[in-house]
């Protein structure tokens, strides 16, 4: 069976090392959507349709590949949250997400372009976070990390001091459900295993 390239529609260097220690080399075609097109209250109806844009945007470019593109939003309090605008932001965000607990929700699409077929999924992770202090908080926030990051946190980061536990998926809140993936793969008639490189 004809194996087609695996490209990663995102230019984040987290999903992409999450694949390569699962043995995916990806080629990485940065997704040029705007985000704000997207407009939607539910996060997982949200998360997967930024997944599929993403996907898709880059799936033109391919004549035979497998795209794909995947979308994270955090949501505190019924209230969804991407990437933050600015430190003040950061720092209120963390202000209200000290001491709770938050659903980290991963879109993922995966369009096999030769086949001309598309799967879409999502992943949630509950977020214990711990009870940080505001020094903490500006600490955090002045290393720039969380202004990168879905959430305002980063688990593989320095932000993964400040998470207590989790239920669910880990990778799925790094931006990629591991364990999805594969089931998304299977769907289309592949094995994880031969992306192994």
């Amino acid at each position: 069976m004809h194996i087609p390239t695996f490209v990663l529609a995102s230019a984040s260097p987290a999903r992409r090392r999450l694949l390569q220690n699962a043995g995916i080399e990806p080629v990485v075609c940065q997704s040029d959507f705007d985000e704000s097109q997207v407009q939607l209250s539910d996060p997982v109806a949200l998360v997967e349709a930024l997944a599929l844009k993403k996907a898709e945007t880059v799936a033109s470019q391919f004549s035979e590949a497998l795209i794909l593109g995947c979308d994270s939003v955090l949501s505190v309090r019924s209230e969804i949250h991407g990437k933050p605008t600015n430190a003040e932001e950061a720092i209120a965000r963390w202000q209200q997400m000290r001491g709770t607990m938050g659903v980290l929700y991963t879109g993922h699409a995966l369009i096999d372009v030769a086949k001309n077929k598309t799967v879409v999924r999502h992943g949630t992770t509950n977020v214990y976070f711990a009870n940080v202090s505001d020094r903490a908080i500006q600490s955090y926030v002045e290393t720039g990390e969380p202004l990168t990051c879905a959430g305002c946190f980063a688990l593989e980061g320095r932000g993964g001091l400040f998470v207590e536990k989790l239920e669910g998926c880990h990778s799925n809140v790094i931006g990629l459900s591991l364990p999805l993936l594969r089931h998304m793969l299977r769907q289309l008639g592949y094995d994880a295993t031969d992306f192994w490189r």
